[in-house]
């Protein structure tokens, strides 16, 4: 990971309010025409997909990106309302030099954002976005005419179709018996689309494999992407899998890259949990490669101790799925992922992160083993654990501040091996996120408050 201070780009791209500087027309614009000089260092005829989400301002950002890369003479093609991982499928299965995916994930519908794909399916390095962000800012100080017209993009059905079979080829019928497969058929399952990118996908997918599929939240009108619905809200699917007797319940963020369940009692299932399952159902397969899995900083110890349970060893890596990534390849591990959704296979073709092909995946162990996904996954004891936000008005390091990093040790030596700390800014809001595992509640909300208390003080808004 580069050490290298970017401006623009953070964990996910570039993140920002719609209409406002970075995310306004005109340096939207410039964003296309810096890319687009990055690409064309390397490829003289290069061309690029782009997709969106359904936010209102997702279509017009999408047409000044095109702009900016079609004033450079780069061919763009439009994907049209397609996730995050399907504009990486088809940058790494079709010739295209780039990706680009115009969406702000589980922000809300007034964000929005641009992440970028190299020609190999995964996100650009920091070192590539901190070359495009000079040339952004470069561009930024004299005008340009790709800023006086803007293009009509016209979506191409067969990206979208593309995508949605290579995801249907994902769950392997034929391996399946027969008594499997009728599982999979009876199988009750509520999906939660958050009004975004997976609301007409999901549908394709679902129902071609066979199970029984309930929508939910899945009519965007451009303004209800990830409201009250959604991965950010993984309750309400777990209440609608109660109500409909559902055996199983999947939710989606608004760009479709993570996924979170909730099993047949109406309890939520987050990403560790299923890192749990399907690592141990890889390592059953020889798929595991080196009996290691990837996970975060921010994942429960109860996952570590459980995966050493099976002989799996845990690494972890900081905060994002291209991090994630990143320690996956170096390692050579085949699975890896976040408590927040994010999981990525490497036993197959997969680069990133995609909620569809998770939920295929947790689909076909269930059928497979004959279990609910709550006897999956219930040896997992989860220790207590708080995330705490602060609103900030600088990013500042947490060293360079003395009454935060002594509350920080203090909760450190307390806990003596049997907790953690995790302090950290997020990478794309003003936002330092305070977590805490301890065997104890009290020990938990104790030392969270006492850190969230001496970051307000010092750095809050």
């Amino acid at each position: 990971m580069s050490t290298d201070k970017r401006k623009l780009f953070g964990t996910d791209g570039i993140r920002g309010v719609a209409e406002h500087f970075p995310l306004d027309r005109e340096t939207t614009t410039i964003i296309g025409e810096a890319l687009g000089h990055f690409l064309l260092q390397k490829n003289k005829q290069a061309q690029v997909v782009i997709g969106e989400d359904t936010r209102e301002s997702s279509y017009w950002i999408a047409e000044c990106v095109a702009a900016g890369l079609g004033h450079l003479g780069v061919v763009v093609k439009n994907a049209g309302v397609i996730t995050t991982p399907g504009v990486a499928f088809l940058a790494r299965t079709q010739d295209f030099d780039a990706g680009i995916v115009i969406s702000a994930s589980h922000n809300p519908w007034t964000d929005n954002g641009i992440k970028i794909f190299g020609h190999d399916g995964y996100k650009l390095t920091d070192n590539a976005e901190l070359e495009i962000e000079r040339e952004i800012f470069a561009l930024v100080e004299k005008p340009s005419s790709a800023t006086q017209a803007t293009p009509h993009l016209e979506s191409v059905a067969a990206l979208h179709k593309s995508y949605v079979d290579w995801l249907k080829q994902q769950v392997n019928l034929r391996r399946m018996n027969q008594k499997m497969h009728e599982k999979m058929k009876r199988m009750k399952v509520v999906f939660d689309c958050a009004n975004g990118a997976a609301s007409e996908i999901a549908a394709e997918v679902f129902q071609a494999v066979g199970c029984d599929a309930i929508f939910i939240h899945h009519s965007p009108d451009g303004r209800n992407i990830n409201e009250n619905c959604g991965a950010l809200h993984p309750e309400l699917v777990a209440r609608e899998v109660a109500l409909q007797r559902a055996e199983l319940g999947v939710t989606f963020d608004g760009d479709a890259d993570r996924a979170l369940f909730a099993d047949d009692h109406g309890n939520v299932v987050n990403g560790d949990a299923v890192l749990l399952l399907v690592a141990r159902h890889m390592q059953s397969q020889g798929k595991l490669v080196g009996n290691v899995v990837v996970a975060t900083t921010m994942s429960n110890m109860g996952l570590e101790i459980a995966l050493q349970r099976s002989g799996i060893q845990m690494l972890r890596a900081p905060v994002g799925d291209k991090y994630v990534l990143e320690e996956m390849l170096k390692s050579g591990a085949t699975l890896g992922g976040e408590q927040s959704g994010h999981i990525i296979f490497r036993d197959g073709d997969a680069t990133t992160g995609d909620g569809l092909l998770t939920a295929l995946r947790v689909l076909e162990i269930i059928s497979e083993s004959g279990k609910s996904l709550a006897e999956l996954v219930a040896d997992l004891k989860v220790f207590p654990q708080i995330i705490k936000n602060v609103r900030v008005r600088e990013k500042k390091p947490f060293s360079e501040i003395p009454n935060v990093a002594q509350t920080i040790a203090r909760a450190e030596s307390d806990l003596k091996g049997n907790g953690r700390v995790v302090v950290r800014y997020s990478g794309t809001e003003s936002l330092a996120r305070v977590m805490v595992e301890a065997e104890s509640e009290e020990k938990t909300k104790e030392w969270t408050e006492a850190i969230a208390t001496a970051l307000q003080t010092t750095l809050g808004v």
